[in-house]
């Protein structure tokens, strides 16, 4: 089997356990499909997805990330006191400050250890792997918490036929730890600023405490403008990720791009010209877009009914609002 390319020889990294919250409710297209004046079939011919799970009120993007932890943690053969810090990548957490991270070092136990979050929308799970594998390589931290999570359901709007019907509720956490061989390549990232709004909130939350009158923000995306930005650009990133990884697309085990929309997903597929033995992720069908928890998502229904897939390496890319980027090749663990 191939190596992977590390930006510092000799320190490494890996992943090497993956918990996930999957959100009670399932919704279907049916349950949605009037307010946005549509259908079932209109729905899976236009992303895919035939459900989408949505948390209950008295669930928080806490309690997600709570849950999905403590499975990576336990299947990683760790305890939370050996966890060094915890990422998280969340942009529904209920609070500006403190951090979801900070909270969950007290439920989680694992002590006074450094813990943040981060707000790369889409990306942000593969932010925050690169971040994790940076502190790991450094020789900063022995094992981090990365975490993905959202809560979409909060910030839709049931009439908005451009993102809302195409929204879920999750969270996916894996440990990224040392290692004696390298288990993550370099990460290509970015951000395309001059179109920071195509996904956009409707309103600031200053608007609203300023004008008693203006509704609460809700999600909205300009739909073509993402879909072409995804497919073409986000090929060129993808390409860009296995040419800094030192191995070749024949060497992959699995494809697990964002799951944003199925056909996204298959014109990503058919640009990186992907061999019939790669096994792509396709859990939005099921599970719906989770932003940040997506990739991490689908990597533990891959590795679940596939465990076969194990060891074996993963490019995996994520974008999103900002517009922000980001991927990697990753040993699946």
């Amino acid at each position: 089997m191939p190596t992977l390319k590390t930006a510092e020889p000799g320190s490494f990294s890996t992943i090497m356990g993956i918990g996930a919250y999957r959100a009670e409710n399932l919704v279907t297209n049916d349950d949605i499909a009037g307010p946005i004046n549509s259908s079932d079939e209109w729905i899976r011919q236009r992303t895919g997805i035939i459900t989408r799970r949505r948390a209950s009120k008295d669930v928080g993007v806490l309690d997600m990330c709570e849950e999905a932890a403590l499975e990576a943690i336990a299947s990683s053969g760790l305890k939370p006191e050996d966890i060094g810090g915890i990422i998280i990548s969340t942009v529904t957490f209920e609070y500006f400050t403190p951090s979801a991270a900070a909270a969950l070092t007290d439920r989680l136990g694992t002590g006074h250890i450094p813990a943040w979050d981060i707000s790369a929308a889409c990306a942000g799970y593969c932010y925050g792997i690169g971040q994790a594998d940076a502190l790991v390589r450094s020789g900063a931290m022995d094992n981090v918490l990365v975490i993905g999570a959202e809560k979409l359901s909060e910030v839709i709007d049931p009439e908005d036929r451009s993102i809302s019907f195409i929204l879920g509720d999750g969270a996916g956490a894996v440990v990224v730890s040392s290692s004696d061989e390298p288990g993550i390549s370099k990460t290509v990232w970015g951000s395309k600023g001059e179109n920071w709004s195509t996904i956009r909130m409707t309103e600031s939350l200053y608007d609203v405490r300023d004008d008693r009158d203006t509704p609460f923000p809700t999600l909205r995306q300009d739909g073509p403008t993402v879909f072409r930005w995804a497919v073409w650009d986000g090929a060129e990133v993808a390409k860009e990720a296995l040419a800094e990884s030192g191995i070749e697309a024949s060497d992959l085990a699995a494809f697990i791009p964002h799951q944003a929309n199925m056909r996204i997903i298959d014109e990503l597929a058919k640009q990186l010209k992907l061999p019939e033995h790669v096994v792509i992720a396709r859990d939005i069908a099921d599970n719906g877009n989770t932003s940040s928890a997506s990739i991490p998502l689908a990597t533990e229904r891959l590795l679940r009914e596939q465990p076969e897939l194990s060891g074996g390496f993963a490019l995996q890319i994520g974008f999103g609002a900002g517009l922000v980027f980001g991927a990697q090749v990753i040993r699946l663990p």
